[in-house]
């Protein structure tokens, strides 16, 4: 921890060539090939400011500079660089459908995915497609893109969750559906 001042906690990101970055209202825009991502940062204690094709990102004037500080301008840091990644490149989950005792059908309709016949249940299974996510579903995988990481995620998250196995001996049911490639590329 050290006692100096806030001005030497700065974090800058390089913005390459094809993306553009725009900041209004605490809302940071980047726009690139493969489409746009947008963050909110109204509720996060950092000062970002754009100068030429540079990012910078310092924490609020504060008397004593922290650990906290720093944590919080390297994730908006972290943050931003995975913005610029998604829409150079995009990112892609892939998922595999695993079943011993009933066959899983998954569906995609509108912003859900279904998934039926999970362990012989009559009723669909529900998971939510956050943000502008595009799943497919190709024979014993199913496939999230995207141009936002926190979104890809989280819809892989879901999907993931959907056949969570209660009450049952995990050992022996195996079934569900699972995260097995995390890539960068759509």
């Amino acid at each position: 921890m050290s006692t100096s001042t806030s001005n030497l906690i700065e974090a800058t990101v390089d913005i390459p060539n094809g993306v553009e970055v725009r900041l209004h209202d605490r809302m940071l825009e980047v726009k690139g090939p493969k489409g746009t991502v947008r963050k909110d940062l109204s509720k996060i204690p950092v000062d970002v400011s754009i100068d030429g094709n540079m990012l910078i990102i310092k924490p609020f004037v504060v008397k004593k500079v922290k650990r906290q500080h720093k944590a919080i301008v390297n994730t908006i840091q972290s943050i931003v660089r995975n913005m610029i990644d998604g829409v150079q490149h995009g990112y892609t989950y892939k998922l595999k459908v695993v079943f011993a005792h009933f066959p899983i059908t998954v569906k995609v309709k509108d912003k859900q995915v279904y998934i039926e016949n999970f362990i012989g249940e009559r009723a669909p299974r529900v998971a939510k497609i956050v943000g502008d996510c595009k799943v497919t579903v190709e024979g014993e995988d199913v496939i999230v893109k995207g141009v936002s990481l926190e979104d890809v995620s989280q819809t892989a998250a879901n999907i993931e969750n959907a056949t969570k196995i209660k009450g049952k001996d995990l050992r022996v049911f195996l079934d569900g559906i699972y995260v097995y490639a995390k890539e960068k590329g759509m």
